[in-house]
């Protein structure tokens, strides 16, 4: 008696089967057809018809994933600037404004106040503090440049208003947090809280501000610190402190729970910013974003020979995934985190094997395992 394998396979509903032969390894394919023997060149035609029609429908499809409907959704965001209400006021006003800042910033005053190291809002020398850092001549010579290159947020309040009616699509039983704009003394880009979003906006004055330079900051970060980034980050910002690796407790934390993290992360961003190109959501340059892209298959074949998916040095784990100019276990031509990266097509093609799932789900299942293994995830 030979033996075989008969192997099923679906696509679009239409089911063909093969059967393998081990004794000859012969492929048969059983095809019902009708048509008479005279329809020649109609059976020709037929098969390639129906393979370009597959081929449009999946094009289509993946063009679309992104795509939803959010024209029901209304979301008004009306950003508060701290940072004019404390550099347009005279010295000997700071002090005695202090209970109107708190009155109308809120919370945020107080992360604000964290972030620039003036302390407790409560606290008698918060006033003092706050004054000091009002007076410094390079704190308001950066006001003065900061308010050249935004005049108005008309275009951020426009940007964030899109991003957020499809976070209320994903999520419609959550919150839109009150944004906020503030001047950091370059410490952070964006301050999140509860119900609160800051902005930094002295981290994002474009990448030749003559004081990136002076604080040592990389121009390959440098790159980033411009305002077509700030709704991105906002987003990114707002995921990672909503759904922070530490948090989710996945079972280990190696170089796959890190990079597959990352990439829900940016899955998450780029379902919020459907129209934003992928060098702005991933920080990439155009050759960078080409070199992941023609060597998906080679990075990811190199995590799996070197044995690097399970490791748990956080050496390694930094040098995948943390900022650098270029990530070492790869190429010059990489850029850094180029993992997170191959952490992102895991969850994309994790997605769009599974539809049914719900993204807030996906974010919170801390099975990496699992997910790879239903992603289906094989670049070639």
């Amino acid at each position: 008696m030979q033996h075989f394998n008969s192997i099923a396979k679906i696509t679009n509903n239409k089911r063909s089967y093969c059967i393998v032969y081990d004794s000859d390894l012969i492929i048969e394919k059983v095809c019902i057809l009708d048509f008479l023997k005279k329809s020649y060149m109609r059976i020709r035609f037929i098969p390639i018809l129906i393979l370009m029609v597959m081929l449009t429908t999946a094009t289509s499809c993946r063009k679309n994933h992104y795509k939803i409907n959010t024209s029901s959704i209304k979301v008004k965001i009306e950003i508060k600037r701290l940072e004019k209400d404390l550099f347009t006021l005279n010295p000997d006003k700071v002090i005695p404004t202090v209970p109107a800042l708190k009155e109308k910033y809120g919370k945020f005053l107080q992360l604000f106040s964290y972030v620039i190291n003036t302390g407790d809002i409560s606290d008698n020398s918060f006033g003092d503090l706050l004054l000091r850092f009002c007076s410094d001549k390079q704190t308001n010579d950066v006001y003065t440049l900061t308010m050249k290159l935004y005049p108005d947020l008309r275009l951020i309040e426009e940007g964030l208003q899109d991003a957020f009616r499809h976070y209320l699509y994903y999520f419609p039983g959550n919150s839109v947090p009150a944004v906020f704009t503030c001047i950091t003394g370059f410490n952070n880009s964006i301050i999140t809280g509860d119900t609160i979003l800051g902005i930094g906006l002295d981290r994002y004055l474009g990448s030749e501000c003559e004081y990136y330079p002076r604080l040592e900051i990389y121009k390959y970060m440098a790159a980033r610190m411009t305002p077509e980034n700030i709704v991105p980050d906002c987003m990114y910002g707002w995921a990672a402190s909503e759904w922070d690796f530490s948090t989710i407790k996945y079972p280990a934390d190696n170089v796959l729970a890190e990079i597959i993290h990352d990439g829900k992360l940016k899955y998450f961003e780029k379902c919020m910013l459907s129209e934003t190109n992928d060098e702005i959501i991933f920080g990439f340059t155009p050759d960078q974003m080409k070199f992941c892209r023609n060597n998906e298959f080679q990075m990811w074949q190199y995590l799996i020979e070197n044995n690097l998916l399970f490791s748990s040095d956080q050496f390694t784990i930094h040098k995948l995934t943390g900022e650098a100019p270029m990530t070492s276990f790869f190429s010059k031509e990489s850029p850094g985190r180029a993992a997170i990266w191959l952490g992102f097509r895991i969850i994309e093609s994790y997605m769009m094997r599974n539809p049914e799932l719900k993204m807030g789900d996906m974010i919170k299942n801390t099975d990496v395992q699992g997910i790879l293994e239903k992603a289906k995830y094989n670049p070639r």
